[in-house]
């Protein structure tokens, strides 16, 4: 608890570096769609729909990763109890969520291209990735189902603890299938060129810039608008308090008065 107090009296000073952060990501995601559209040929079957690979991929990598970052940083909340893990676990996990979101979207728009079908069950890596999904979908509503701050932080802690765990397992349980159609790209069975291999390299790079700055970009809002509440509520209690001070000044400015008063000479009040 020490370690914690100690932690929490520290300045908090999330805006720092995101202009740099601002700048790398900007010109990451310019270089990487100058790859796509540029540098990296046209996939043979599937033509210029393909390019959505570079997209696609790494969202689904930066999301997954981003789960099992949200479940690092509440181990250690539930190790400092300082809240600003817990904030920073929320935030990648939401950032996540919404990364997430936009793999299932990128994926359906790929597989009616080029499968004929917005989605397709039997195939095991988009329905774990779903599973996951929604999973963490329940994230949000059980964290503010709890009204109680500390205890919402706990709960919320061992929840993404628990699912980032099984982000992993489950990768693993999918690559070993072999009933599947889906590409795989971190494996022994990718047969990239190098040329997309390196597109897609910087691709990664240029989406993990992109998920940073975002969270920076949020965690820095939201310690904005509670140093903005509780400034509010500062000035709030002492335009409270300023006519109970006046109130129980005012018999000792009168006493004083009157002594001054009588030490002049002068009647009293």
């Amino acid at each position: 608890m020490e370690t914690s107090s100690r932690a929490a009296s520290r300045p908090l000073r999330y805006g720092s570096g995101l202009r740099t952060l601002s700048i790398s990501t900007v010109v990451a995601m310019t270089v990487a769609l100058a790859l796509v559209f540029f540098y990296v040929p046209l996939e043979a079957e599937q033509g210029f729909l393909q390019k959505i690979f570079y997209v696609h991929v790494p969202l689904a990598t930066v999301a997954l990763c981003g789960f099992v970052l949200g479940g690092l940083l509440a181990i250690q909340y539930l190790r400092t109890r300082d809240p600003r893990w817990d904030m920073r676990s929320y935030v990648v996990i939401h950032m996540s969520l919404i990364f997430a979101l936009g793999t299932l979207i990128t994926g359906s728009i790929w597989a009616k291209g080029s499968w004929g079908h917005w989605w397709v069950w039997s195939e095991p890596t988009l329905v774990s990735f779903l599973i996951i999904f929604l999973l963490y979908a329940t994230y949000q509503p059980l964290r503010f189902a709890i009204e109680d701050p500390e205890r919402q932080a706990r709960y919320a802690s061992v929840f993404a603890i628990t699912a980032g765990a099984f982000v992993p397992l489950n990768y693993v349980a999918v690559n070993e299938s072999t009933a599947y159609v889906h590409p795989r790209v971190f494996s022994s069975a990718s047969n990239l060129p190098a040329s997309m291999s390196f597109t897609l390299l910087v691709s990664i790079v240029a989406i993990a810039l992109l998920f940073a700055t975002l969270c920076k970009y949020e965690l820095t809002a939201k310690h904005t608008r509670s140093q903005v509440r509780a400034l509010r509520r500062r000035l709030a209690g002492e335009e409270l308090d300023a006519p109970r001070r006046a109130r129980s000044a005012a018999p000792a400015v009168q006493h004083a008065t009157a002594v001054s008063m009588r030490a002049a000479g002068r009647p009293g009040l």
